[in-house]
């Protein structure tokens, strides 16, 4: 039962969505939107749009939308961008994947078209059937950290968001558990990272780049990712305080 909303701070200001991959899922996500907020397409399958929620008791028949009633962004307020290994932009990254209809993807080219993704850090040995050209270049993970960290703050200042998140929508990585040292404390986590651990895969930078900008992570894929104690306590360590 709910009688009311948690005590979320109410969003305000655009909000920026990044997302590593700018395939099948991302392009299909960025699409949908944009269809909706032109009329084009209503959102069908969309809990936070078209859910509802019951209110106090059953036999009280009280609904409300989801939207109308938790603090959430508005349609509107979404900018995306992201990274990848191919220098698609939107649009021909939907055609490619052949996800959505051409002829709707054509109503929406322009919007699509202006987005076109960043140099992505990318890592074979992660992902061994696909070979992009559109990467950062060769550098130890600090570096490449770094270099997203920037991509983030550059794309804050250029779009004018107030806030972003970040939503892994890459290939599934080779399979990882964290075994080792490695893993287990942000100590040795950090470590690792200075001296360059083969084992650390380009989602983990991705998530650790996001958390060391305050950005919120979320795992589209069954990657090792975030899913270790190390990045709990990193999690942690970058939340701020209550």
């Amino acid at each position: 039962m709910i009688d009311s909303p948690a005590n979320i701070e109410k969003a305000s200001g655009r909000l920026g969505v990044l997302m590593p991959g700018l395939g099948a899922v991302s392009t299909t996500f960025i699409a949908g939107t944009i269809a909706i907020r032109k009329g084009i397409s209503e959102p069908i399958g969309s809990l936070t749009q078209m859910g509802s929620l019951r209110l106090g008791k059953r036999t009280e028949k009280r609904e409300v939308d989801i939207k109308d009633f938790v603090p959430l962004a508005n349609l509107d307020d979404l900018v995306f961008g992201g990274w990848d290994i191919f220098k698609d932009n939107c649009y021909d990254a939907a055609v490619k994947a052949g996800v959505i209809e051409v002829s709707l993807l054509d109503q929406i080219k322009p919007e699509l078209s202006s987005i076109k993704p960043m140099k992505a850090v990318f890592d074979k040995k992660f992902v061994k059937k696909l070979d992009g050209t559109h990467v950062k270049p060769t550098m130890g993970h600090r570096e490449r950290i770094e270099a997203l960290r920037q991509d983030m703050r550059a794309f804050k200042k250029e779009n004018n968001v107030t806030r972003m998140v970040m939503i892994w929508c890459g290939s599934t990585e080779v399979y990882q558990e964290p075994k080792g040292s490695v893993y287990e404390s942000l100590d040795s986590f950090e470590k690792a990272l200075d001296s360059d651990d083969s084992s650390i895969a380009p989602s983990v930078l991705y998530a650790y780049a996001a958390m060391m900008e305050g950005v919120p992570y979320a795992n589209g894929a069954p990657n090792l990712s975030v899913d270790f104690p190390a990045m709990y306590s990193c999690l942690l360590y970058t939340s701020p305080s209550p």
